[in-house]
């Protein structure tokens, strides 16, 4: 990958279109994950206004930490940086006082981890409203159109996606470039959504690198035959959220009137 032509060709991009839209520039939540990080720091170098946000919801101390320092790092770099601190834990807690509890707690911590994003999201488009910004996606390619890792109308709800036609080693290629601080660079890589440090290798039960490989292996057509130990067990993992997460990855049905019928 020709990665400074590719850190260029984004940041044209991401200038054109926000200038296109008449709007300020961009909004980017940021976790103290690599995506948001490369992210944040592709639309800083547009040198349009950037407001990075942190929005905790009793989020690990190690993510709290990584994510003010490349805040702090990105607004040494660039002036047209701004920050702001959201703290969502009581929004979160006030949520739970107003909703019932039906199904195993699996089902139930699974809705509310979705329920923190989808608080996320609302959290960036109040601010994208208010300062006449668009809300910068942080979504990777392996996320947003391999496994479907991310949630429906949380962080899957923005206004441009930067890196989803990037795998997730191409990010960290891009985050090298950029100078993204160390410890985010060698970080597990994770969602945040369950208040302690659990990786996406956790929940997933396949590391990006697997992903990567069965993703490549399924756009070529090819199948589980042949496959055996651990290729086979890896494939079958990305077969199997490929499939639950089709409903994030293509345009939501619509139910189309027989002409006849108007």
């Amino acid at each position: 990958m020709q990665t400074e032509k590719v850190v260029d060709h984004i940041v044209n991009w991401l200038k054109e279109y926000a200038t296109n839209a008449r709007v300020n520039g961009f909004v980017v939540g940021i976790s103290g994950g690599i995506d948001s990080a490369v992210t944040s720091t592709l639309c800083a170098k547009t040198g349009l206004n950037i407001l990075c946000v942190e929005m905790p919801i009793h989020q690990a101390p190690s993510h709290v930490t990584r994510a003010q320092e490349h805040i702090a790092h990105l607004k040494q770099k660039f002036d047209n940086v701004d920050d702001t601190r959201t703290d969502l834990t009581p929004v979160f807690e006030e949520f739970k006082t107003e909703v019932f509890f039906d199904g195993d707690q699996a089902t139930i911590d699974m809705a509310l981890a979705n329920t923190r994003a989808r608080l996320r999201m609302t959290t960036l488009y109040y601010y994208a409203g208010l300062y006449k910004l668009l809300v910068a996606g942080t979504g990777n390619k392996v996320e947003d159109f391999g496994v479907g890792f991310y949630t429906k109308y949380g962080d899957g709800g923005v206004d441009l996606s930067p890196i989803a036609d990037l795998m997730k080693s191409e990010v960290y290629k891009l985050g090298e470039f950029l100078q993204v601080p160390e410890s985010i660079m060698k970080a597990a890589p994770s969602d945040g959504l369950f208040g302690d440090a659990r990786s996406d290798e956790d929940q997933i039960g396949a590391t990006y690198p697997e992903l990567e490989w069965a993703m490549q292996m399924d756009e070529e057509g090819k199948t589980e035959n042949n496959l055996s130990g651990r290729e086979l067990e890896a494939f079958k993992i990305y077969k199997r959220f490929n499939t639950s997460n089709k409903h994030k990855m293509v345009p939501i049905p619509i139910c189309k009137i027989p002409s006849n019928f108007k």
